[in-house]
Order: structure tokens, then sequence, then C-alpha cells
């Protein structure tokens, strides 16, 4: 079995190579551990990934790459890995099937099952499947103690002593039908909202434009719905969005906003927009591409009641002094390493398989 210290270590190593490929720069760093055999293949990836989905752009898969090299730092993979006694842990193999909305969406289940010291059988998405294979043939040159414990399979999941399984509504009831017996966590389809109260700067809002426009909206932790109050103007929400309006140029987004604008208007819905994004009053959560759902409060206390009640829908809060364990504005593609995804702590469960 692997140490924990030298788990650790190789997902920093892995961390290292990853800063090679940021949205502001491409650059080949020296004492990268094996960089001539993978520099280019990555980059060859890169491009494998962005061909087979038109929703994953250059500019997105830098993105999710950078955010992951800031993130498995050795430092913060240690205070990640300290919250659980994963030393003693017990090896089992733990089936993961991933979702593929955004690129390496599955990937902390992948590091959450490696660092806990157990193998992982991993089911990827069809629209996610370049990316993730190429680094995890990176940690078994630098951990050699890795290989063996990292299988990708597209046949049907066998073997294993526990699942993680991400996909819609629909999905995760055949998920929890099918796993019944097998130690596991399911995760269905959740969105994330954003509080407003009339007094957010106008930096605020331009950081909202992150929360909404990143990855196009399709990630969980994309803002999809925004509370606001009665008679609110929306004035300077439609400002701040205004700093992401290249958005429309991407003929798949342009499409979508252009199919979903008729739609609405043949429907005689109401709806105000900006040439790039709709807002439509619906009590829904999730909102079509291009589009957000906005819906009035009466009085901040309803509003948190109901956000409690409805927590499993919802995956962030983005707000500003609002409500406990909210998001600031602009940090929801942001997420820490302790950030579980459906508030779900994955090390926890791992460690008492």
């Amino acid at each position: 079995m692997i140490s924990i210290q030298n788990r650790i270590t190789a997902f920093a190593k892995l961390g290292a190579f990853l800063s090679q490929f940021s949205v502001d720069n491409i650059k080949k760093k020296d004492n990268i551990e094996y960089n001539e055999i993978f520099y280019d293949g990555f980059l060859h990836q890169i491009k494998l990934a962005q061909e087979n989905n038109s929703w994953f752009t250059k500019d997105n898969i830098l993105f999710s790459l950078n955010d992951w090299s800031k993130s498995l730092k050795k430092s913060t993979l240690i205070k990640f890995s300290s919250s659980k006694d994963l030393i003693d842990s017990s090896p089992k193999k733990v089936a993961v099937i991933m979702a593929g909305n955004i690129p390496l969406v599955g990937f902390h289940d992948f590091l959450s099952v490696l660092i806990s010291g157990h193998s992982i059988l991993v089911k990827q998405s069809s629209n996610d499947k370049h990316i993730l294979p190429f680094l995890a043939k990176y940690l078994e040159y630098v951990e050699e103690g890795f290989k063996g414990k990292i299988t990708f399979t597209e046949e049907k999941l066998s073997d294993f002593d526990a699942v993680i399984a991400t996909g819609s509504d629909n999905t995760a009831r055949y998920f929890e039908y099918y796993f019944k017996d097998k130690p596991n966590i399911i995760r269905k389809s959740r969105n994330s909202v954003a509080v407003l109260t009339g007094n957010e700067t106008d930096e605020d809002f331009i950081n909202l434009s992150d929360d909404v426009f990143q990855y196009f909206g399709l990630g969980c932790r994309s803002v999809s719905k925004l509370y606001v109050p009665k008679n609110y103007n929306f004035d300077n929400f439609f400002k701040g969005m205004y700093a992401k309006k290249e958005i429309i140029n991407n003929a798949k987004y342009a499409n979508n906003y252009d199919y979903n604008k008729a739609v609405y208007l043949m429907s005689e819905f109401d709806l105000l927009e900006n040439g790039f994004l709709m807002i439509k009053e619906d009590e829904s959560y999730s909102s079509p591409i291009a589009t957000v759902f906005y819906e009035y409060y009466d009085n901040e206390i309803d509003l948190k009641i109901k956000l409690h009640q409805d927590k499993e829908k919802i995956q962030c809060i983005v707000a500003k002094d609002f409500i406990e364990n909210e998001v600031a504005f602009g940090q929801t593609q942001h997420p820490q390493l302790t950030d579980y995804a459906d508030g779900v702590n994955t090390l926890e469960f791992l460690s008492n398989i």
C-alpha cells in the first residue's frame, strides 16, 4: 500500500504538471517530472477533448486545469487528507460513475478515492473521456504504487466494494435501486442560486457574471436562479453581465439562445434580455442555457426558510452577508477541496467503507 505521504506527493507533482496550462498562458516549465513524456501528449488530449465536446472550449478546459493545479498544492493536500484518518484504511475498490457536464467534473471523487488509499474503478461520461485517463497515467509514472489501482471501463460495473455515482434525478433513481446493496453516495441534479438585496456593488455584479457564465452555465455550481426583492430593477444586474458579452460568439451557445428565445416568445412569456442572456420569472431552479430564472421575495426570513427547505436542490447560495455558508460573488467555480458536492463528506464516507 502506498503511504499517505507518497499519495500526497504524487498528487502535488500532478498539480505542478497542470500548472503549465492556464487560460492566460500555456508554457512548458523546467523541473516538471516526466514532462518530456507527457507535455506534448497532454496538449493533444486537450485538443481531442475540444473536438469531442463543443461545450469544452479551450478556455473552459484550461480554466478547470488551472483551478485544479492550485488545489493540488502539497500544503492543501495535507490539510485536506488530515481531516480523516487515512493512514490505516483497509483498501477497497470504489466504483465512480462520473458526469460529463464540465471538464474534469469527476476529479474530486478521483482524488478522494486514491488519497484515501483505495483502488478506483472509473466509468466516465462519453462527453468527458480524454483528459482524466491521461492524468491517471501521469500519476502512475510519478508514483508506481498507483499502477493497478486505477481502472477505466466502458462496460457494466462489477467487482467493487462501494460506489459514488453522479447523474440526473432520473438516473439517480436507477442508481439507488441498482446499488442499494453497496455503500454508496448517489448525487442528483442540483443548481446554484444568488440572493440579491439591492445593496450589491458594480463589482459584485461583474463577479456574478463569472458564476452565471463560466462553463456556459452547465455546472451545478453555476448560478441559474436569482432571488430579488419586490419591484427590483435589473439594470445594474445586466450591466454586470455585459462583461461576458463575447459568449454569444460561441455558435452552440448562440443557437441555444436563439432557440430558447423563440420558445419563450411563441409561448408569450414575459422576459428581459440583453442580446446574449434572458431572465424569466420562474419558480424552477434549473434554467435552460442562456437563461437565468428569477423569483421575488417579500422578506428575508421567509426566503431563508425556503432555501433551507429546498437545500437538497441547491448546491451553492451566492450572497453577501445574507445566510450561513454563502459563497461570495464570483467564487462558485473556485471550490476548496473541502467544499464537498451535495455537502456529503466524501473522505468520511471512504474512511468508513
